[in-house]
């Protein structure tokens, strides 16, 4: 890195909290090291609080961009001058590309756990799966799935800050697409296990399960997972939370949070710097393995 960095090597940064488990900033500048790109990327300990003025700062610095993570993806674009089309849709931004002084605010989360899918070759289109979470990420998965042709999608989500915007994005994708969409309450078990028993995929699209949560899983037990089922958890930091090691237990296909990472980082590499990123190259680097 050292020996990469001069006078004229731009910035690109990470804003979220908290962000020092994040693998994005090895995953970048290994990328950019690989490619001899003269650009540098730092994760920034940023919360709503002091989302503003981080946003001021890029603007400022004249950064080539940044990404955002939670809990500012559904905040972020108060501040921005500009929202990509998906990004609008989706009403979260993870990714901020700075164009001469412009800020528009990207969403790369949904393309990046689908095409994590498919490199794990799982088709979910035309069939029926289960999600957990309605914050910028969830949202994101569920549009793109939706757009894709994902046939049926039951969302769960329990009756806080979010909850309104769980409703807004079923009216979206029930009037944008042909995907048949139901929202319900996490709170019913019943009802969750129920939704589950006849999905083809479930997926934690939560921060549940990470620091400070790790150990912990909406799922409470391993009756309502099947062996031919296929689970998959947004999170990457562990690589095996509670609720994939219950999964797997029971003999399910499983995938963590690291392709989803990886293909919505690849998406935002590109908007930065016009490349395409090594995606096999990274792999490697990062360890990323499929099961």
């Amino acid at each position: 890195m050292a020996e990469r960095i001069t006078g004229h090597t731009e910035l690109i940064g990470l804003m979220a909290y908290p962000i020092r488990h994040s693998s994005s900033p090895a995953m970048h500048n290994e990328a950019f090291a690989y490619l001899g790109l003269d650009y540098a990327y730092l994760a920034f300990e940023v919360d709503n609080d002091t989302l503003e003025d981080a946003v001021k700062g890029l603007r400022a610095l004249k950064m080539v961009g940044s990404n955002v993570s939670m809990p500012n993806k559904t905040v972020v674009h108060k501040y921005l001058d500009k929202l990509s089309p998906a990004a609008e849709l989706c009403g979260a931004v993870n990714t901020i590309v700075n164009e001469n002084g412009v800020l528009t605010g990207h969403i790369t989360d949904g393309i990046g756990y689908m095409k994590a899918l498919k490199d794990n070759n799982i088709d979910v289109i035309g069939k029926k799966m289960t999600i957990v979470g309605s914050g910028g990420a969830a949202t994101a998965i569920e549009v793109q799935a939706a757009l894709d042709g994902v046939a049926e999608m039951s969302i769960f989500n329990i009756k806080d800050k979010f909850w309104d915007n769980a409703q807004e994005t079923v009216k979206k994708i029930s009037e944008r697409t042909s995907c048949k969409v139901a929202l319900y309450d996490l709170a019913d078990l019943d009802k969750l296990k129920e939704e589950i028993a006849d999905s083809y995929l479930f997926a934690n699209a939560t921060g549940m399960g990470m620091k400070p949560l790790e150990g912990q899983t909406y799922i409470p037990d391993k009756s309502f997972f099947r062996p031919d089922l296929i689970v998959t958890d947004v999170v990457y930091s562990p690589r095996e939370t509670a609720m994939l090691k219950m999964a797997k237990e029971v003999g399910c296909k499983t995938m963590n949070g690291m392709g989803m990472m990886l293909f919505q980082g690849a998406a935002a590499f590109e908007m930065w710097t016009g490349k395409e990123m090594p995606i096999e190259h990274m792999k490697e680097v990062l360890d990323i393995k499929y099961e």
